[in-house]
C-alpha cells in the first residue's frame, strides 16, 4: 500500500476558437436572441469562452492536456498506470472516452475508466485516483477534466448559452512518502434532478426527450453557495485544518457570484480565490483542473501551498479536496 499521493504535475488545453462576449451576443442577435457583454459580465463575470471546432472531441482536448500535464510532471505515457475522465460530454455513448484518450496516448493496459459528475466530477475523480494510489491499485495516475458543452447548449436560450464554454485540465497524480491530498468530502442529493439536467436519451436510434441542457439557475445558485462551504468545512475538518491553512481557493469556475460567495462565508480575502471564469466560462468538469493549471503557470500556486478545490454539478453533486501542492 501507498501511504499518500500527491500530484506532480499539471496541464491544461483549449480549443483555439475564442469567442468574445460581444462575438457571441452578434451572433445570438442574428437569430432573434438578445444579450450583450454588459449583460453577461454583470451577472456571471464571464468575458469570453472557446468553442471546439466541429471534428474536435472531448478526448482530443483531453489528451492534449495529459501530454501537457506528463511534461510537466517529468513522466512518460508509459508510465501511467490509471486513467481516470471526468466528463458529461463523452465521445460516445460507450467505450469511454478515457480508454479512446488512453489510445491516443498510445499506451494500453492501464485501467481506463469516466466519472460523470458534472461540474463536480474532477473531484470526484480526483477522490477515486486517490484511493485507488493510497491502496496500491495504482502508482501513476492521470487524472483529466474535458468536456465540449458547447454540443449540448441551447443557443436560443440566453440565460444558458452564455456561459459554458469548452476545455480540458489534467493532473498527475503519484505515490509518495510525503502528504498531498489531504482529505476530500463528496455528496449528491438525487431530488433535484431538474434544476439542471440534459433530459434527453437515445433510445432505438432516434434521441428522446430535450438532448439540450436545461437550468433554473436561481435554484442552482441558491444550493450552491451552501453546499460548497459545508463540503469546504468538512473536508477542512477531516485534515485537522482551518480556513486559515488556506493558501488558494480554487473553485468551480461557473459565476463569479458563487465563487466569491463561498470565500465571503470561508472568510478568504478574495486575493485568495483562482478565477478564471472570465476567459474560459464554465467548462464543467474542466473547469477546475483548467484554472489549477493556469494558476500554477501563472507562479500564483507554487510547491507547499496548500489548496481547496471544490465544485458543485448536475445530479445533485458537490464536493471538495484539500491538498499540498
Amino acid at each position: 500500500m501507498n501511504k499518500y499521493s500527491r500530484i506532480t504535475g499539471t496541464g491544461s488545453f483549449l480549443p483555439p476558437k475564442r469567442v468574445t462576449n460581444a462575438e457571441l451576443a452578434a451572433q445570438l442577435a442574428a437569430t432573434g436572441v438578445e444579450t450583450s457583454d454588459e449583460w453577461i459580465v454583470e451577472r456571471t463575470g464571464i468575458r469570453a469562452r472557446h468553442f471546439a471546432e466541429p471534428e474536435v472531441s472531448t478526448s482530443d482536448l483531453g489528451v492534449q492536456a495529459a501530454r501537457n500535464a506528463l511534461e510537466a510532471a517529468g513522466r512518460k505515457p508509459s508510465d501511467v498506470d490509471l486513467i481516470i475522465v471526468a466528463t458529461s460530454t463523452p465521445d460516445m455513448v460507450f467505450p469511454s472516452s478515457a480508454t479512446i484518450l488512453q489510445n491516443k496516448l498510445g499506451i494500453a493496459g492501464c485501467a481506463a475508466f469516466d466519472v460523470q459528475a458534472v461540474c463536480s466530477g474532477f473531484v470526484y475523480a480526483l477522490t477515486v485516483a486517490d484511493a485507488m494510489v493510497r491502496t496500491g491499485s495504482a502508482k501513476c495516475a492521470l487524472v483529466i477534466g474535458a468536456e465540449v458543452f458547447s454540443r449540448i447548449l441551447d443557443f436560443g436560450d440566453r440565460t444558458t448559452c452564455v456561459l459554458f464554454g469548452d476545455g480540458a485540465g489534467a493532473v498527475v497524480l503519484e505515490a509518495s512518502d510525503t502528504p498531498g491530498i489531504l482529505a476530500s468530502d463528496l455528496h449528491a442529493d438525487g431530488k433535484h434532478v431538474e434544476i439542471l439536467c440534459v433530459p434527453g436519451t437515445v433510445f432505438g436510434g432516434k434521441v428522446h426527450g430535450n438532448p439540450l441542457l436545461r437550468m433554473d439557475g436561481q435554484a442552482v445558485f441558491k444550493l450552491a453557495v451552501g453546499v460548497l462551504e459545508e463540503a469546504a468545512r468538512a473536508t477542512l475538518a477531516k485534515a485537522g485544518k482551518t480556513e486559515a491553512d488556506i493558501d488558494w481557493l480554487i473553485p468551480h469556475q461557473a459565476n463569479i457570484r458563487i465563487m466569491q460567495g463561498t470565500a465571503k462565508k470561508l472568510k478568504l480575502p478574495m486575493d485568495k480565490l483562482v478565477v478564471t471564469v472570465d476567459q474560459h466560462g464554465n467548462t464543467s468538469a474542466a473547469s477546475i483542473p483548467l484554472a489549477l493549471d493556469v494558476a500554477v503557470r501563472s507562479g500564483k500556486v507554487r510547491k507547499g501551498d496548500t489548496l481547496m478545490l471544490e465544485g458543485v454539478g448536475g445530479g445533485f453533486t458537490w464536493g471538495a479536496v484539500l491538498l499540498d501542492f
